[in-house]
């Protein structure tokens, strides 16, 4: 499932107070579906780390009052109010943590605490076959679950990083060889993931020097795809300048490759606003209808008021068929 069917999935088990359990391939963004997930729902968002925690945790510490033994709950435990109780990487807990949630997740108890009713469960990890760290979820454990196995999709990744401030080179890069956004490598160090390249834009971000940059990206995303990324970086960095092709659009030659007109279709989507708008409409419409299509979504999901401007209104009317 996508993000977005991954998010509507929830909302409706929210909804129906039914705990879920997200699987998926280290980084892929399964931790950051939750947390927009409680933003858009407006619930607090409580995060536990089950491999951190010993069973006795969860239950508590003894302490007697009135000649009596009594537990006291861990503060991790919300005892008033909404939200999701987030159990990331439950299945990488030890077998008897993992058992030590039966009764919360099941019953919404824990010895002598109950869950509030305003609090869903929602748990996540990585798969058995990912060779991550987990241990195998008992039976009556994973029956207690809803269970949502979770894919990366390059475009739904492309418009979360417009929106996220990932730099245009990385996004265009992805939009160019989308196979490579997530490809698990369960015996590399490094490998590309969501979470990894949007480690390499942080590194891109800082203007690293030429003579280490590869190695760097080597080490976030494996040697493969920085071969390959910073291959498509000196094409980008080689591109027609933006500033001119903003003065100067119906002159400015369009470069011919797919991967430089993806490259160029990103800038100006990163450039554009309802001031230059016009203008970069008279550059687009000399490029293929996929990039001119490309590159005007990616504007107007940076800034909305690019659809109030007599550029976009033009190319909307010539361009309706493939707005749907």
């Amino acid at each position: 499932m996508k993000a977005s069917s991954i998010s509507a999935a929830l909302k409706t088990l929210v909804a129906a107070r039914q705990p879920a359990f997200i699987w998926g391939a280290p980084g892929i963004g399964k931790s950051s579906v939750v947390e927009q997930l409680a933003g858009s729902l407006a619930l607090a968002l409580r995060d536990i780390r089950a491999l951190l925690l010993d069973p006795v945790d969860l239950r508590g510490l003894p302490y007697v009052a009135e000649g009596r033994s009594k537990w006291a709950i861990p503060e991790f435990l919300p005892a008033d109010g909404a939200g999701i109780l987030f159990l990331d990487e439950l299945n990488a807990a030890p077998a008897m943590v993992q058992a030590a949630f039966y009764q919360l997740v099941l019953d919404r108890r824990l010895g002598e605490h109950t869950l509030p009713d305003g609090w869903i469960i929602i748990a996540a990890g990585n798969r058995d076959a990912d060779r991550a760290h987990t241990t195998r979820m008992p039976t009556p454990l994973r029956n207690r679950f809803v269970h949502l196995e979770f894919e990366v999709d390059a475009q739904e990744w492309s418009e979360w990083a417009i929106g996220a401030g990932i730099r245009p080179e990385v996004i265009a890069f992805i939009r160019f060889r989308p196979q490579l956004l997530s490809a698990f490598d369960r015996d590399a160090n490094a490998f590309p993931s969501p979470r990894s390249w949007e480690f390499v834009s942080r590194i891109v971000d800082s203007g690293p020097h030429a003579s280490v940059e590869h190695e760097m990206f080597a080490g976030t995303v494996g040697t493969g795809a920085a071969t390959e990324f910073s291959g498509f970086l000196r094409m980008f960095r080689e591109l027609p300048n933006i500033d001119a092709i903003l003065l100067n659009p119906s002159g400015e030659p369009v470069p011919d490759s797919p991967a430089a007109q993806y490259a160029v279709a990103s800038a100006l989507a990163h450039r554009a606003s309802d001031t230059n708008f016009d203008r970069i409409c008279l550059y687009l419409d000399r490029m293929p209808t996929e990039f001119r299509v490309l590159s005007v979504r990616d504007a107007t999901l940076r800034d909305q008021k690019i659809k109030y401007t007599a550029g976009y209104t033009k190319w909307a009317v010539q361009n309706h068929h493939v707005l749907a």
